[in-house]
């Protein structure tokens, strides 16, 4: 299992949730920079001086500054670099001024630290040496130190640095979906191994749920140590589980990854794809905000939520390439649908397609800061 017990810098008492924690002296949160910035407000579920916006995935292929930077530079070797890292997630909030940077980097960097053979394969996805299908394979996984983050953390602290009064979102995959890659050994249409494994081997399941639990957590718990403002664990393939099996078998798992960093305080937002059934129990892992993918407009989302968590969402990524007036029209629409939760930060209902214009996100955000807040 990752190691969980020992605490880092900027903690008091026991990790994962059981001691009140500290974030560091001069942390963002703390020294006036991010407490009060757009972002964080509408997290907090307060009205914010401009409606705040950013973008899943804004770092990234859209951008030419970044296909320039990342020219004969392997996908995570990019984000095991902590300058490059930390250029290529302050780039669009240079070019677009949005009101949050998403620390760049892949949710299976913590399996490379702790010393797991996975890559990045062009036009597939994260592919593992050898998959993780058995109570052997468990535990023979490596462990995940404190000290191998270092990276992670020199990063994030480069990046706040420059950015000043805008926030740093922190981020890990949920351990649902890092589980899913390591027993598939690649990405998978229907993640038919792990819904399997749930059933058929519970035991190993749910080892290898804390597992990868507790590798997100310390992940998210580095960068929110180092700096970040906020946390996003994303559960991409949660929207192939039904309610039962994520409740049983994959919540318990999540809730632990973010034992690791509840205490800090700092806003945590959960957001998954495909999981507009699923809102309810992923909200009660015990998060602030909720994102919400593009299938489910966000006034039904805040119904079933019962009015009381701040939304983040949800831009359906199509439209960016739509005509500007059917994409301002849904815009707007977004916006006015969002404004009955107690918060809303506008995003997508996904991530930035690589083929998107940039020159469009930059006008959404100066549309999306035209409209006054309520």
């Amino acid at each position: 299992m990752t190691s969980s017990a020992v605490p880092s810098p900027g903690t008091s008492g026991s990790v994962g949730g059981t001691t009140a924690a500290t974030l560091p002296a001069g942390h963002p949160l703390l020294d006036g920079r991010t407490a009060d910035s757009p972002l964080i407000t509408a997290y907090r579920g307060g009205k914010p001086s401009r409606r705040p916006v950013w973008f899943m995935r804004q770092a990234g292929r859209s951008l030419p500054e970044y296909l320039k930077v990342r020219e004969g530079v392997a996908m995570l070797d990019s984000c095991l670099r902590p300058e490059l890292a930390s250029e290529i997630t302050l780039q669009p909030v240079r070019r677009h001024d949005v009101d949050a940077a998403i620390f760049f980097s892949d949710i299976v960097i913590p399996l490379k630290l702790a010393g797991v053979g996975v890559d990045i394969k062009p036009g597939v996805g994260p592919v593992l040496d050898h998959p993780v299908r058995t109570a052997a394979d468990v535990a023979a996984l490596p462990t995940l130190t404190w000290e191998s983050l270092e990276p992670i953390r020199e990063a994030v602290r480069l990046t706040v640095a420059e950015l000043g009064t805008t926030p740093l979102i922190g981020f890990a995959g949920a351990p649902f979906t890092l589980a899913a890659y390591m027993v598939e050994g690649r990405p998978s249409r229907d993640h038919l191994g792990p819904r399997t494994m749930m059933h058929a081997d519970p035991e190993t399941w749910t080892a290898l749920a804390n597992w990868a639990a507790d590798a997100s957590g310390m992940f998210l718990r580095a960068q929110l140590e180092a700096g970040a403002s906020a946390a996003q664990l994303f559960d991409s393939w949660a929207g192939s589980l039904g309610l039962a099996d994520y409740a049983h078998h994959v919540a318990p798992a999540s809730a632990r990854a973010l034992d690791h960093v509840r205490h800090y305080g700092a806003p945590l937002v959960h957001f998954g794809t495909g999981t507009s059934e699923l809102l309810v129990a992923m909200r009660e892992v015990g998060v602030d905000v909720m994102g919400v993918d593009y299938r489910l407009p966000l006034d039904e989302a805040n119904r079933r939520l019962g009015g009381t968590v701040p939304l983040q969402g949800n831009i359906d990524p199509a439209l960016l390439s739509a005509p500007w007036e059917i994409l301002e029209a849904h815009v707007r629409d977004v916006i006015a649908r969002g404004s009955a939760a107690p918060g809303h930060v506008v995003n997508l209902g996904h991530g930035v397609p690589p083929e998107t214009d940039p020159t469009v996100l930059t006008r959404v955000v100066q549309l999306i800061h035209s409209i006054p807040t309520q």
